[in-house]
């Protein structure tokens, strides 16, 4: 039983990067620093929740802290690092102390005092992922201008046009 969850995981990962990596040199190395956070930030979150979940309870609350961290950063790694996109995926790092805030505040005692915190580093979070992200949607709203330009001068004749036949 834990050969085929820990292999089916590993195998599907390892398919995936294969189909995504065509025509790309594959070895250790390469599979290593495409899947670091998958093999050893992500396990350790999931470790810090499995704790807290199955052993200590209520009384280890804190450790629900760094899992939350450890499993956000870690999934905002892997994605940065499968799609080489850590120029936007970077305040996906504050997001994670917002999650681990937010746990600890979900499963313990809700002090309501956590929630400024956390929804300010969420909001903080959000505006960089948004900013950031207007750079790169322009530079392909830049490939597609002439397709918008001729939508819009169309649509603006139609619509004089259109007004003058029902006058």
């Amino acid at each position: 039983m834990l050969k085929r969850t820990i292999l089916a995981p590993l195998l599907i990962l390892l398919g995936a990067y294969l189909l995504l990596n065509q025509g790309g040199s594959v070895g250790a190395g390469s599979i290593f620093a495409t899947f670091w956070p998958t093999l050893f930030v992500i396990p350790l979150g999931l470790f810090f929740h499995w704790m807290y979940f199955s052993l200590v309870g209520r009384q280890g609350i804190g450790l629900l802290i760094p899992g939350g961290i450890l499993l956000t950063a870690g999934v905002v790694s892997q994605i940065a690092s499968l799609f080489d996109s850590w120029d936007t995926m970077w305040p996906g790092f504050i997001l994670a102390v917002a999650a681990g805030l937010f746990e600890f505040y979900w499963f313990g005692s809700r002090n309501k005092w956590l929630l400024i915190p956390i929804n300010i580093l969420t909001v903080l979070s959000l505006l960089f992922f948004v900013v950031f992200s207007i750079g790169p949607m322009l530079n392909y709203l830049s490939v597609i201008q002439p397709v918008i330009a001729v939508l819009l001068v169309l649509g603006g004749a139609w619509i004089i046009l259109g007004r003058k036949r029902h006058s």
